[in-house]
């Protein structure tokens, strides 16, 4: 069974960076699609970016575009994330699935959630 546990999460300032990471067991990630989510209290949970299996296919949300980059380590995946606004304040999920510019968008096209790291962007 694939578990993922997500770290990283902090307080930061605006404008400030943090680097996530999705840390893999049970398989090598490299075998599944990894997405990042997040979810901020009262909203819906959202696709920020996801990374295919070897390929390497990244995808973005618009909101992220420019600043968040995705990547892979020996079984784990990172995400960059630079200039980081008040809006990006929530919970940061991982979940395996397929990655697409389509599935980036839906959550519920991935599983094997992790339990969320909080990232606080506040001056």
């Amino acid at each position: 069974q694939l578990r993922l546990r997500e770290s990283g999460g902090g307080l930061v300032q605006p404008e400030e960076s943090l680097t996530l990471t999705c840390l893999g067991s049970g398989y090598d990630l490299d075998l599944f699609g990894i997405g990042w989510f997040r979810q901020a209290p009262g909203k819906e949970r959202e696709g920020v970016s996801c990374i295919s299996t070897r390929a390497g296919m990244t995808y973005y949300a618009d909101s992220v575009k420019g600043r968040f980059t995705i990547s892979r380590g020996k079984n784990v995946v990172y995400l960059q994330m630079n200039s980081l606004k008040p809006e990006d304040t929530a919970m940061y999920y991982c979940a395996q699935g397929l990655c697409t510019e389509s599935t980036v968008r839906n959550p519920r096209e991935f599983d094997a959630w992790g339990q969320g790291t909080q990232v606080t962007v506040s001056s």
